[in-house]
């Protein structure tokens, strides 16, 4: 078991404390209101928390990587959701995830791409299920739910050759919400905008099997619909400093941080200099439009209690520039080089995917499990 002061810097600091917490916060929602509950595994990708998942929430899961799916078959889950538009190239690496006890579901808003998945299936006889991505608010791919056309034709492609699963959006808007009424508003447009596509295809004769909304803002707004029979989220089993600012939970629930040394101050520029730059951080900065702008990450003292308006103000690659927040009366902590700081992440996903391990601390604050995490593709 090892102490904080004996970690090399910077390095990824994990508190289980608050990620069983966030954990039962979403089994306790799911219970309430009878949800089905897909848990995305980019956040983490790491076995010992998808067993976590398994064990909380079943054996379903979503996925942006096809070596989530590879790492991970064997930790409980057996029903994946690729969440990145499929191209033909991956098929076939994807077809030998497959099992009896795995299936794979992908994302498709393509008739293109439609065509060739069912190709693929007739030539090979390896079923390779599909969703169709609906585009809610011009955040990325998908498919409008009014353009009818296209998606009958997608729908009909992959149901004549029983490969249809339904139909599914992500509400990527709701990062930007700032009060609970907004954010309401935008978790009962994610609802209806998917419930006119389901509409439209059973009006077809085309049943949706899957209906599949989520994000952790809206899943966490308490709006909820019977008709959809699936929920997502993926960043609440850390929470992260976007999620503080869309208020879906505090600063104290954030389960992630990045442990930093201080290397330098600089008495000119008022400012502290940490070993942790954009290489360990991310450069993320999605909370700029929130009503408090966090900078680049929020410094905590080495045992993670926040230091109010002491922020990470610029990053370069391996330096992190740390200065009081602009208008306040704070004033900069007395430090010296070698002082260990923690920063809380912008966008939790980001900053783990700058690392390859978790330092778990438990409530005494020691180190007593290291977390390998995966990072590529």
């Amino acid at each position: 078991m090892k102490n904080i002061n004996d970690l090399l810097t910077p390095c990824l600091i994990l508190d289980e404390d608050k990620l069983s917490k966030n954990i039962k916060r979403i089994k306790s929602l799911c219970a309430k209101k009878k949800y089905n509950f897909r848990p995305h595994l980019k956040t983490a990708k790491c076995r010992e928390i998808t067993l976590e998942f398994a064990k909380n929430f079943g054996s379903r899961a979503m996925v942006s990587t096809i070596e989530e799916i590879e790492n991970l078959k064997n930790c409980g889950i057996n029903d994946f959701l690729y969440s990145v538009s499929i191209v033909p190239s991956k098929f076939e690496r994807l077809a030998k995830c497959l099992s009896e006890d795995c299936e794979i579901t992908v994302l498709i808003d393509s008739v293109y791409i439609a065509e060739k998945l069912v190709k693929f299936f007739n030539q090979t006889g390896l079923k390779i299920k599909a969703i169709i991505e609906l585009d809610l608010d011009g955040h990325r791919s998908g498919i409008s739910p009014n353009s009818y056309q296209k998606i009958y034709k997608i729908a009909k492609l992959l149901d004549d050759a029983n490969l249809f699963r339904g139909v599914m959006s992500h509400a990527g808007e709701s990062y930007n919400m700032t009060n609970k009424t907004s954010l309401l508003k935008c978790a009962a447009n994610e609802v209806n905008q998917t419930l006119i596509a389901v509409s439209f295809l059973k009006s077809n004769s085309i049943d949706c099997e899957l209906i599949s909304i989520g994000s952790t803002p809206t899943m966490l707004s308490d709006y909820y619909d019977e008709r959809i029979n699936e929920l997502r989220a993926g960043v609440f089993v850390f929470f992260d400093l976007v999620q503080a600012g869309v208020g879906i939970c505090e600063l104290q629930d954030i389960a992630l941080s990045v442990l930093t040394s201080v290397i330098s101050i600089n008495e000119e520029s008022n400012s502290i200099i940490i070993d942790a730059g954009w290489t360990a951080l991310s450069r993320d900065a999605g909370n700029s439009n929130h009503k408090i702008d966090y900078g680049y990450g929020q410094v905590c003292n080495m045992l993670g209690e926040v230091i109010e308006d002491l922020i990470v103000s610029n990053l370069q690659q391996e330096h992190g520039i740390i200065r009081i927040r602009e208008n306040s009366k704070a004033k900069l902590p007395v430090l010296k080089p070698g002082d260990l700081l923690r920063i809380l992440p912008n966008h939790a996903c980001a900053t783990a995917a700058a690392h390859n391990k978790y330092h778990v601390i438990n409530k005494k604050k020691k180190i007593d499990k290291i977390w390998n995490r995966f990072n590529y593709w």
